[in-house]
């Protein structure tokens, strides 16, 4: 049974879509980019605060599902410019302990709101 899960710590869906579905023992966690949850604008700060913030909105749509960051098998990362994906390692260093999750990053052109960041995830529950 298809459960969403919502949590106020985290900014509002900007469209039609959850901000995470539960399906079993499996949430798949739609993107997040660096807003605040607060004031639902995009965080203006150097990148690596950006996707400090990315991470800080996935963690609270974890934990409203009863996980943690620590229960994320797959992580999608989307950069507008790859040559901030040293800084995307440098900050999942400071949220992730081995093992870490599997990983993809990718490229893209353009992100919502003209964000620099994106990440979506998939987390399996115990």
């Amino acid at each position: 049974m298809k459960q969403t899960i919502h949590s106020e710590q985290a900014p509002a869906a900007i469209g039609s879509y959850s901000q995470a579905v539960r399906h079993g023992n499996t949430v798949y966690l739609s993107g997040q980019i660096p807003l605040v949850p607060a004031t639902g604008e995009l965080l203006d700060a150097p990148i690596a605060e950006q996707i400090a913030q990315v991470l800080d909105n996935i963690q609270a749509v974890c934990q409203a599902a009863g996980g943690s960051l620590d229960q994320i098998v797959k992580l999608n990362v989307f950069l507008t410019d790859l040559g901030d994906f040293s800084q995307v390692n440098t900050v999942m260093a400071e949220y992730f302990s081995e093992p870490y999750p599997a990983r993809a990053a990718i490229g893209v052109a353009a992100l919502p709101k003209a964000a620099r960041v994106e990440m979506d995830a998939v987390m399996a529950l115990d």
